[in-house]
């Protein structure tokens, strides 16, 4: 299990934990929720949208069944005689357990690394625009080698030595194309960028300049964009 999958998990499961108390409350309330027992309502709701929005997008069945739940009227009214609105989202929080528990997510990783990427590359173009090519290339160049390693979890391509040491950019590079995953043109631009890349990294910056990082940054953007999304 990786990383980001035991952070979902316990995501979730705070999520479901903190949502069968407050169902628990609000069914017992004899006046409506407020002060700390609204302000948990509140975080809840906001954490299961981020939630939802990261792991299915915003066109998703879940998504839209959280906003038909969250536009109903006074719902931050809570008590015992209205609180199924809150049921409501309870019960979408739980398909959403049940989605994680039972490997159901699909795209779901592909989404999260692709706004990690998209963060990442963000810096990148920062950098770029206030002058700093050298530390933008080595950024946006990490971004492609970590995508790559992330394209062969995918399908099953290994990306350690025997040894145990990791595989650099040109043997996933020519793994990935010989699977077929992208082609051999790909392979080319992907070997030109990492190229800029490692000259950055070893302190070579006058074998290329800020157009070469502006076009790189393009590359890595569509590359994220056609295989990690």
């Amino acid at each position: 299990m990786t990383q980001l999958d035991i952070t979902i998990k316990n995501e979730i499961n705070s999520l479901v934990a903190l949502g069968e108390q407050i169902v628990q409350l609000a069914s017992s309330a004899s006046s409506s929720l407020s002060g700390s027992d609204l302000a948990s309502v509140s975080s809840w709701v906001t954490r299961i949208g981020q939630l939802i929005r990261k792991l299915y997008g915003d066109n998703s069945q879940h998504f839209d069944n959280y906003n038909r739940a969250i536009s109903t009227d006074s719902f931050y009214t809570i008590h015992s005689n209205w609180y199924g609105h809150i049921s409501q989202v309870h019960g979408i929080t739980l398909t959403v357990k049940h989605d994680v528990e039972n490997d159901l997510l699909g795209n779901i990783k592909g989404l999260l690394q692709a706004d990690i990427f998209a963060d990442f590359l963000e810096i990148g173009e920062h950098l770029l625009a206030e002058g700093y090519k050298d530390a933008a290339a080595v950024t946006i160049g990490a971004v492609l080698e970590d995508g790559l390693r992330k394209l062969c979890d995918k399908n099953g391509i290994a990306t350690i030595k025997p040894n145990g040491s990791p595989l650099t950019i040109e043997p996933l590079n020519t793994e990935l194309t010989k699977q077929a995953v992208y082609s051999k043109l790909t392979q080319k631009q992907v070997t030109s960028w990492a190229h800029i890349r490692n000259k950055a990294a070893h302190g070579e910056y006058g074998e290329y300049d800020k157009s070469q990082v502006q076009m790189m940054l393009l590359f890595v953007q569509g590359f994220a964009e056609q295989h990690l999304s």
